[in-house]
């Protein structure tokens, strides 16, 4: 390796795990985000940098680019029939199979909610929001990328920032003692820790789910602390997908395997902050109508 290739391996290498975190946000998969940050490295190889004054906004803004590249290829796919669709077409992130325990990372890291209502955005959408709300890239950067004018770049990250904030939560003691039940019943389901669980019912709480939820023929409804929660410790390896969020203003859980919703928890509560009863849906079509937004901040 040259003197100045091996200068921009080395500088490559300490702008990775910036560029990394872009590419993550960008595209809500540990895997793909890695496959992104291996094509940026083989463009800057092909590429004469030494007039670029600023290489890490042009690893910055190469980056975005192929993620806006890896978006479109994902939305097209998922506007194409089941039919049209070969199995070896798959993208990375859109594959079950994936590395769960990497994926879980990077749920915890970026939010489960974050991720599902990042999902939803149109690529260029995403792409305005990301840059600019996460990373502070100015307007006039990320216009190129997207391929829009400033000004219409600005209104895309606008609209985003709306839909990622939605409706304000109800606040009050109550609300805060009903969010820390709702954390500790996550808490205690990714743990496996069933006495912690139970303590969190009532004696006599009541579980719902849909028939999409198993699926099976028809609803199941669950009776009873004890059947309730070990039931919750059947759906361990699936709580590390799941994370508070807003759901039509409520707090409540989503289920979400690579940022793709698949199931929402609501809560009900007894003046105790105890769980009384638990809602499970996984109907896509309800989950579609649900206005899902992150959680702000517990305060401290």
């Amino acid at each position: 390796m040259t003197g100045e290739a091996g200068r921009l391996a080395a500088r490559f290498e300490q702008d990775r795990p910036h560029l990394t975190a872009v590419a993550r946000r960008l595209l809500g998969s540990a895997a793909e985000a890695d496959d992104a940050v291996q094509e940026t490295w083989l463009r800057a190889a092909r590429t004469d940098l030494g007039e670029v004054e600023n290489l890490t906004g042009w690893l910055t803004t190469a980056v975005s680019r192929v993620c806006l590249n890896l978006l479109r290829a994902r939305r097209t796919r998922r506007e194409e029939p089941l039919a049209a669709q070969r199995p070896d077409e798959q993208a990375p992130g859109d594959a079950e199979a994936a590395d769960p325990a990497r994926e879980a990372l990077l749920a915890d890291e970026v939010g489960v909610a974050l991720l599902v209502v990042l999902d939803a955005l149109g690529p260029a959408e995403r792409v305005a929001f990301v840059l600019h709300d996460l990373f502070a890239v100015p307007f006039d950067e990320i216009a190129p990328v997207i391929e829009k004018s400033s000004a219409a770049t600005r209104q895309l990250a606008s609209r985003a920032r709306r839909r990622v904030r939605g409706r304000a939560p109800v606040s009050g003691d109550d609300q805060g003692r009903r969010r820390a039940a709702v954390e500790a019943f996550l808490a205690a389901t990714r743990g496996g820790d069933f006495a912690a669980l139970f303590a969190l019912l009532d004696p006599e709480v009541v579980l719902h789910a849909d028939r999409f939820v198993v699926p099976t023929p028809e609803p199941i409804t669950v009776r009873g602390a004890e059947p309730v929660a070990q039931g919750a410790m059947a759906a361990v390896a699936r709580a590390r997908f799941t994370g508070p969020a807003l759901l039509d203003g409520t707090l409540g859980l989503v289920m979400a395997p690579h940022g793709r919703l698949r199931l929402i928890l609501t809560f009900a509560f007894d003046e105790a902050a105890r769980i009384t009863e638990i809602q499970l849906t996984a109907d896509p079509q309800h989950l579609h109508q649900i206005e899902l937004t992150p959680c702000p901040p517990s305060a401290p």
